[in-house]
């Protein structure tokens, strides 16, 4: 009786208002008096029943519900015993640091994350988990709103098991229901980011393959069709996988009937197309991007036409220049989300017009889509969206010439990538960041940027190498090396990082001398005049492109 008593009243909690669920968390905490079930201690039942619900709620106790909470003057006492008395819990720390910052003390809270940071490598050896990281670039960014504490979950926790339990007794072992529903539960993995969404990507190829193994082209345009979960990044966390899955998707699409009773199957599978082959050249992926949404335009299937537009997106950056049309993607987008509730298209919309707009150099209409991101992001628990804002306001600090405080910023995000499972944007990106932050713009020499590259910390520059390693060259003297680095370049990738890294070639060209280069160099950035180098990742800038255009028509 009073475990559901307690139950009762941690739910309680949950719905009060601040001063209400206080004392609703101490009548629960009150009626616990010693071990849990004691007299039952050694039946095995006893051990998924006892503590984890009592530590959850003695630290919402010392929280409090905010700093309005008329019992707020305890609650760093009430935090510093309950982190003494749960060392290994991470949700201790960050209520701890969370109520110091709230305080006004930023530098312990600081002290705080950091403790808890060398605590959880040198005796657990794990890196802090996604919450504790983004408080911590939260506060290295000032951010006025850090860190919104989760909602509770125990209701929904313990229906989630008993509905498993109930699918699993039920449903056959073999049943296609359940490879169809594996896809679903994929697909909602994905959006939680770090271990969720490296766990979706692991096991979507094997549900492709194990749907083939049924020989129904049905069934396999089902669960490839199914994992519509957007993206905002035109370069592939796996792209052998990708390869993989477009090749299932093309097999599918051959065995499909051609009639108007597979269009919705066959859009979607040309969207997935046109999605994995993000950051190629090859004309099949922008040929399944237009054909998926004219498809998607004719059936007035408005999810369908979101998924379809993704897949324009990513193929959006195959030249120079293309903000504009991402632009008018973003904006249709979040209207056609918003009216029918796709959040995670609603979210997507946004980010696009972060980027869109930067390129442009429309700071005023970008900087109306990060709030309205994250609050949509933090009423529907999408943690990897926080990274995309983060990068934005580091950005937005690069542009306008504050390279001390964009240094700190961009530090403080590539701590929020950092365990987020997505590769294909972490690698080499911080190293790149800084290079950009050096060069600025086409007024500065590539020796004087390159002078900055630190040894010690740009190490691995990922993709970004073969136009980064001739500045690491040219920082140790060695221009020949650098030179004969320069004649090897090849075309950036098609994806949104096009320009800058046609600006880093543009800038070793102009320090080295590569006349050849020149007008290949003024092809491929003319189309962006007017715009602002990179800016339309929402990551880096080097300036306006009109700047490296007048720059290389002049030497």
């Amino acid at each position: 009786m009073d475990a559901w008593r307690f139950e009762a009243a941690v739910d309680a909690a949950a719905a009060a208002p601040p001063g209400q669920a206080l004392e609703h968390l101490e009548n629960a905490l009150a009626l616990w008096r010693g071990p849990a079930y004691a007299e039952a201690a050694a039946d095995a039942w006893v051990r998924a029943e006892r503590s984890p619900d009592r530590a959850a709620a003695a630290g919402r106790r010392a929280a409090g519900t905010g700093p309005a909470c008329p019992r707020a003057g305890r609650r760093g006492r009430a935090l510093d015993a309950h982190v003494a008395e749960h060392p290994w819990r991470e949700e201790a720390w960050r209520l701890l640091a969370l109520a110091l910052y709230r305080a006004g003390r930023q530098a312990d809270a600081l002290a705080v994350l950091r403790r808890a940071r060398a605590m959880l490598a040198d005796r657990l050896g794990v890196d802090p988990g996604p919450r504790l990281r983004r408080l911590e670039a939260d506060v290295l960014a000032q951010d006025p709103r850090p860190d919104p504490p989760a909602e509770p979950v125990t209701a929904a926790a313990r229906l989630w098991t008993r509905a498993a339990e109930a699918y699993d007794r039920t449903v056959a072992a073999g049943a296609r229901s359940r490879l169809e529903s594996t896809v679903g539960l994929l697909r909602n993995l994905a959006v939680t980011g770090g271990s969720g969404l490296a766990a979706a990507r692991e096991h979507r190829l094997a549900a492709v393959t194990a749907a083939e193994e049924f020989g129904d082209p049905e069934l396999i345009a089902r669960v490839i069709g199914a994992y519509d979960v957007p993206a905002i990044w035109p370069r592939s966390d796996d792209p052998e996988q990708a390869r993989q899955i477009v090749a299932a998707a093309e097999r599918t699409l051959t065995a499909l009937p051609d009639d108007t009773a597979h269009e919705v199957a066959r859009c979607r599978l040309l969207a997935t197309i046109a999605l994995e082959m993000r950051g190629t050249r090859s004309p099949r992926g922008p040929q399944a991007a237009r054909e998926a949404e004219e498809t998607a335009r004719r059936l007035d299937d408005l999810t369908l036409l979101a998924f379809a537009l993704n897949g324009a997106f990513m193929q959006s950056c195959t030249r120079a220049g293309l903000a504009p049309r991402r632009d008018v993607i973003g904006e249709e987008l979040i209207a056609l989300a918003a009216r029918h509730g796709l959040v995670n298209f609603e979210v997507l919309g946004h980010l696009i017009r972060i980027q869109a707009n930067s390129a442009l150099g429309d700071f005023t209409t970008a900087d109306e889509h990060p709030a309205a991101a994250d609050a949509l992001a933090e009423r529907h628990e999408r943690p990897l969206v926080c990274v995309f804002t983060h990068w934005y306001r580091a950005l937005r600090l690069a542009a306008s010439g504050q390279r001390a405080r964009a240094g700190t910023a961009y530090r403080a995000a590539a701590r929020l990538l950092d365990g987020a499972g997505m590769p294909g944007v972490e690698h080499g990106l911080l190293p790149l960041a800084r290079l950009c932050l050096h060069l600025a713009d086409a007024t500065t020499p590539a020796s004087r940027a390159a002078a900055h590259i630190d040894p010690a910390a740009d190490t691995d520059w990922g993709p970004y190498a073969p136009w980064a390693e001739p500045f690491v060259l040219l920082r140790t003297g060695r221009h020949a090396d650098a030179r004969a680095r320069l004649h090897t370049l090849p075309e950036p990738p098609a994806d949104l990082l096009y320009e800058v890294l046609c600006c880093l070639h543009a800038a070793l060209t102009l320090e080295l001398g590569d006349q050849a280069a020149l007008q290949t160099l003024r092809t491929r950035l003319q189309p962006a005049s007017g715009e602002l180098a990179g800016a339309g990742s929402g990551l880096v800038t080097l300036g306006p492109v009109d700047h490296w255009l007048a720059a290389l028509g002049t030497t």
